[in-house]
């Protein structure tokens, strides 16, 4: 998906939105107008990893391309990418700039994704793609944050966290059964999108991919859900359950506040927005589709 106008002859801000499982750019001009946006594969800034390293700089190579294509001259980046902090600020910059000639600015993808809903002192985020976090940045710009830590520590209520759990049932129930027969709906959904039903397609699809291509089966579990097999009902409830934690979390240590809830977890099934608004009665609760890129390019105005 790309769009394009005519780029002006002015300073070009581009914005960057850059995750696990894509990334997105929006290019606007001085005031805020939005000239162009594409897309990319994903990426994180976890650049101490060799093979992430190379994913990022693929990333930033292609949208370099594309820009260039269209003909359209940056003059400046804000980028929001996941996995980005202090640890990586030198390199994850000098990967920038060497793709592009122009003052770069980084953040991390969770302060990238409250400017995009947020002003400071709002409100409370809460995030689930293919990790999970929730988030509150005061008025002075100090943070609360809330999980993150990724799928080998927790991340639960995640893209990741459920397709790891129902891999974990399913095996769980063959061990016991010897079959699958228990959950045919989940099973079914989950071997297509793997593409093989062997446990050896299942293991080099697990362990040889990134958090980002595990993420990807939890479409399959919400197919599943659809198809109402129990197991699958259960854990989309459950992933409800632990992304309301993050917001009382986040509530019990920064006080009560508006709440949002983004991230393409959230709208894998009904099940999600049911069990969080069940749970939080008494909450304000938004569910908006924040569009980050573009933030991050307008973020670029602000004095």
């Amino acid at each position: 998906m790309t769009m394009t106008v005519e780029a002006p002859d002015l300073a070009v801000h581009l914005g960057m939105d850059i995750g696990g499982t894509g990334s997105r750019w929006v290019a606007c001009d001085q005031h805020g107008t939005e000239i162009a946006r594409g897309h990319a594969e994903g990426a994180t800034a976890h650049v101490f990893n060799s093979a992430e390293r190379a994913r990022l700089t693929r990333v930033l190579n292609d949208i370099a391309g594309q820009l260039a294509q269209r003909s359209i001259p940056v003059s400046e980046i804000h980028a929001g990418v996941t996995g980005y902090g202090p640890n990586v600020q030198q390199d994850a910059l000098a990967l920038f700039s060497a793709t592009f000639s122009v003052p770069v600015s980084l953040i991390d993808d969770i302060t990238a994704a409250y400017h995009a809903v947020f002003r400071p002192g709002e409100g409370h985020l809460v995030s689930a793609g293919t990790g999970s976090f929730g988030v509150y940045i005061a008025e002075d710009n100090s943070q609360t944050r809330i999980g993150g830590r990724g799928i080998l520590i927790d991340d639960a209520g995640s893209g990741s966290w459920i397709a790891l759990r129902a891999l974990d049932c399913l095996y769980r129930g063959h061990d016991r059964d010897g079959c699958f027969d228990a959950m045919p709906h989940l099973a079914r959904h989950i071997f297509a999108a793997i593409g093989g039903s062997d446990w050896g397609d299942v293991r080099q699809f697990v362990y040889s991919g990134d958090r980002g291509r595990i993420g990807t089966l939890a479409v399959a579990v919400g197919r599943a859900a659809d198809d109402q097999d129990f197991v699958a009902i259960d854990l989309l409830t459950r992933a409800g359950i632990e992304l309301v934690g993050l917001a009382e979390t986040l509530i019990a240590r920064a006080g009560p506040r508006t709440l949002a809830f983004i991230g393409g977890a959230i709208d894998l099934h009904p099940l999600i927005h049911e069990t969080i608004r069940k749970r939080l009665p008494a909450q304000e609760l938004r569910f908006p589709k924040p569009d980050t890129a573009l933030a991050a390019a307008r973020y670029l105005r602000v004095p």
